[in-house]
């Protein structure tokens, strides 16, 4: 493989294909190269903190100076070259749609596909492209052959959209849903471990398993959950929504059965794509959302029947890998946590204020969530846009109230010191009541 370097001056000399003249792509992989070259002995944890090595990075997303977005968790924006690409795309498949998009650029699905399995560290042939992790899970969700009766432990804390999935399936097919309730966050992977223990009968078919909890970013020990799991011939879903490309880890070492994830979060890639992991053996035990002619098959692309789709969308998923590679996945879990606990450390310091998240190296990464004593989650995210302009979420899910913050690479030290004034200067009218 190419070394780092190599590889962005590469990019560099190829990158005037897909150049426009409001951003100089072939200027930023120059950029970045000559910020790589400059680091290269230090350590990812030495890197995360030198601010010089993120400026390049910082000025290739978009940026708007009358609002700080620190809600990445949501969806993130794509840098520059990642947009050039997708319009790139966009503009060839518009010049004769059935063409380019099925005889030209469709060509490009199975690389792509090899490249976000090497990514997850599985085989191609486990991998199925999707639009985001909904699709993903609601394919394994709906696809499972479960009868009335079956058991599924899944939890409070899980993301809407699957807990509704499994309660159409409760309410169509009489199966019963198994709920577990944590008080976050927990450092504890036992504690983890034997509360879904707890909940397991003869009944029970399959564990759902939120790999990093999107209200309060806590990470569960999904390998260990697995383990358990696996050992009682109880299937496992991951929910990767927040994890890939997020920190570091191999899709295989989680031990789950299924895992899916949206790469318009961390990746930043183009909005609307995501991606499907089912184990190779597991493959011909679901049933599609969408059939195509595969239907019992054991083929992973029986998953992508959807009909017309966005290829531009997809093709430029390669540019969002190569952006992530540019910086390298250990850099940039690294700047992640970095960010997170530069504001967090000093958020749990202010009077008034707590922190709902783990600060440790296990238990969290970029997202954490906090809240202010006398105040609602929507007066605190309010005060914050009106005041300081800074986006952040307010979260009220089942036992879960706050203030959900989320950076991402391009975020800077003054926006996280922003979000540190407007705290304190809430905290502080609040404690003067």
């Amino acid at each position: 493989m190419l070394d780092r370097r190599d590889f962005l001056m590469k990019m560099s000399a190829t990158a005037g294909a897909f150049s426009l003249i409001k951003y100089d792509s072939q200027q930023f992989w120059t950029e970045l190269a000559d910020a790589d070259a400059r680091v290269s002995a230090l350590s990812a944890e030495d890197v995360a903190r030198n601010e010089d090595y993120w400026i390049p990075i910082q000025q290739a997303y978009p940026a708007n100076p009358a609002l700080i977005n620190l809600n990445n968790g949501g969806v993130s924006p794509q840098p520059f070259v990642v947009q050039e690409s997708f319009m790139h795309f966009n503009r060839m498949a518009n010049d004769a749609p059935s063409y380019y998009m099925w005889r030209t650029l469709d060509a490009g699905r199975e690389p792509l596909r090899e490249r976000l399995a090497k990514l997850g560290g599985c085989s191609p042939e486990e991998i199925s492209i999707c639009r985001n992790t909904t699709e993903g899970l609601d394919n394994v969700i709906f696809g499972l052959d479960l009868k009335a009766g079956d058991e599924v432990i899944l939890t409070k804390q899980d993301y809407p959209n699957m807990v509704n999935a499994w309660k159409q399936r409760e309410k169509r097919d009489g199966i019963v849903l198994k709920w577990i309730n944590f008080e976050l966050p927990i450092e504890d992977d036992e504690a983890f471990v034997r509360k879904f223990e707890e909940a397991i009968t003869p009944k029970t078919k399959v564990i759902h398993i939120t790999h990093m909890i999107n209200w309060v970013g806590q990470i569960q020990p999904i390998a260990k959950i697995a383990q358990m799991a696996r050992s009682k011939g109880i299937a496992t879903i991951a929910d990767g929504a927040h994890t890939f490309a997020h920190f570091e880890f191999k899709i295989p070492d989680l031990g789950c059965d299924y895992f899916a994830t949206s790469l318009h979060k961390w990746l930043s890639a183009p909005f609307g794509s995501g991606m499907l992991y089912v184990k190779k053996d597991k493959i011909k035990n679901i049933w599609a959302s969408f059939p195509n002619h595969m239907i019992e098959s054991e083929d992973i692309r029986k998953f992508e029947g959807l009909g017309t789709r966005s290829i531009p969308t997809e093709m430029a998923i390669n540019t969002a890998i190569d952006f992530h590679m540019g910086i390298g996945p250990a850099r940039k879990e690294a700047r992640l946590r970095y960010l997170k606990n530069y504001w967090a450390k000093e958020a749990e310091k202010i009077s008034g204020v707590k922190l709902h998240t783990s600060l440790k190296k296990e238990y969290s990464c970029a997202l954490a969530l906090f809240s202010i004593e006398g105040k609602t989650p929507g007066d605190i995210a309010s005060h914050l846009e009106t005041k300081y302009k800074l986006h952040v979420v307010a979260i009220e899910w089942e036992n879960i109230k706050g203030v959900r913050v989320t950076p991402h690479v391009y975020s800077k030290l003054s926006d996280l010191d922003r979000l540190l004034e407007g705290i304190n200067d809430l905290a502080k009218k609040q404690a003067s009541k």
